[in-house]
């Protein structure tokens, strides 16, 4: 009898991180430092931007991408409902307004042609500014999500964007490995916010990073997460003497430690071997849920490489009158542990109260959000964890 609670996300750590880990705490450099340095060149080289800011979480990198965009009060963000609250909450507190379009079904990623229906059926684009008739707002960028680890469809993101003179700014959280037509994501946009929480697919614990080819927003990103000092601190107590500072912004204390650097410098060396890991197990849920009523993960697109960051399926409530929730809890009860990636942000409280959504707004972003459950993933993960977690589903829909 199975007796290990199946956490859901744990992560894969090794020797390696927890000996760079103890080298760090034992140099007495534990704060923003050389390490950081490290990690930020490194990620510049796998993603491929001329640019990396290392920060305290991708939320932070959200919200201070939004600040060097410029946007501020008066100004709307086209988005997806299907996301964390992160990505609509750096919106929201630059002092925009998020505006939600509905998801493709069976991608769950933002519709290109519900962001063209948007503009079309609600703004006005004279001068260069596209400005929202209904809501009085200016809209000033398009913030897709790469859900899951699934590219969005970029190509028509990107044409509406410079269609209409917006701003691209991608919500890569599930997309460190993910690669779109050749171009690795991360590089698309204008901009561009990695995860390295505990569950992602690179681990600091805690932890973010922007890249970007724009070497004065990542300048500005770089003072703004440190208070708006205008030399970091690692610079100010180096070897080369220490150098005043001076506040040229009332900033944010967003800056990554070197400890959590030294996760990730190991973890992403790793991050290619890790996902042919993941990969064979999606394969396993793939081949060993097929006949069961729940809905497995699409393809990749062509043409693309798929992070494969959440093995996310859809309960066929309708079939089997089971919901989502019944069988998580039953799952629980097996001792499996399971995510849910997302209440549609639309369904919740603050934005129903705040902006007036409600349920009907968005029907593939709902349908989805009744049904989606993530099942466990990591490299830290056996075959035959999944086939417990495939055998303990089967045993649940047979129950009933």
């Amino acid at each position: 009898m199975q007796t290990k609670y199946l956490v859901f996300g744990s992560p894969l750590i090794e020797e390696e991180e927890i000996q760079e880990v103890v080298e760090t705490l034992r140099s007495g450099w534990i704060g923003t430092g050389p390490k950081v340095a490290k990690f930020e060149e490194m990620v510049s080289d796998y993603i491929g931007s001329k640019h990396a800011v290392a920060l305290n979480s991708c939320t932070a990198g959200l919200h201070l991408s939004m600040l060097v965009l410029g946007v501020g009060p008066g100004d709307g963000v086209i988005t997806t409902p299907m996301t964390f609250a992160a990505t609509a909450n750096s919106i929201i507190h630059c002092g925009g307004r998020p505006i939600f379009v509905d998801v493709n079904p069976e991608t769950m990623n933002i519709e290109p042609s519900e962001i063209e229906r948007y503009i079309t059926n609600n703004c006005d684009y004279e001068k260069g500014v596209l400005r929202d008739r209904k809501l009085g707002c200016n809209i000033k960028a398009i913030l897709p999500v790469h859900l899951a680890g699934r590219p969005c469809d970029m190509d028509r993101i990107v044409a509406i964007a410079k269609k209409y003179g917006l701003y691209l700014v991608e919500d890569a959280a599930h997309a460190i490995e993910s690669i779109y037509k050749g171009r690795k994501i991360g590089t698309v946009g204008d901009i561009a916010s990695f995860s390295f929480y505990v569950t992602k697919n690179v681990v600091t614990g805690e932890g973010g990073m922007v890249t970007t080819d724009n070497e004065e927003w990542a300048e500005k990103i770089k003072v703004y997460a440190l208070h708006g000092m205008s030399k970091g601190a690692w610079k100010r107590f180096s070897d080369a003497g220490y150098k005043h500072y001076e506040v040229v912004y009332p900033g944010y204390k967003y800056n990554m430690m070197d400890i959590q650097a030294a996760l990730g410098i190991h973890q992403l060396r790793r991050v290619e071997g890790n996902l042919k890991i993941r990969e064979a197990l999606w394969a396993e849920y793939d081949k060993l849920l097929c006949d069961l009523p729940l809905k497995t993960p699409a393809p990749p697109e062509p043409d693309t490489k798929h992070a494969r960051h959440l093995y996310t399926v859809m309960v066929d409530i309708e079939k089997k009158h089971l919901s989502r929730d019944d069988v998580m809890e039953r799952l629980h009860e097996k001792k499996i542990g399971t995510g849910i990636h997302y209440i549609a942000l639309h369904l919740h409280p603050y934005y129903q109260q705040t902006y007036g959504y409600k349920r009907g707004d968005f029907p593939a972003a709902e349908y989805t959000s009744d049904r989606t459950l993530s099942l466990p993933l990591s490299p830290k993960l056996s075959m035959e964890d999944v086939r417990r977690v495939a055998g303990s589903l089967k045993e649940i829909f047979i129950d009933r």
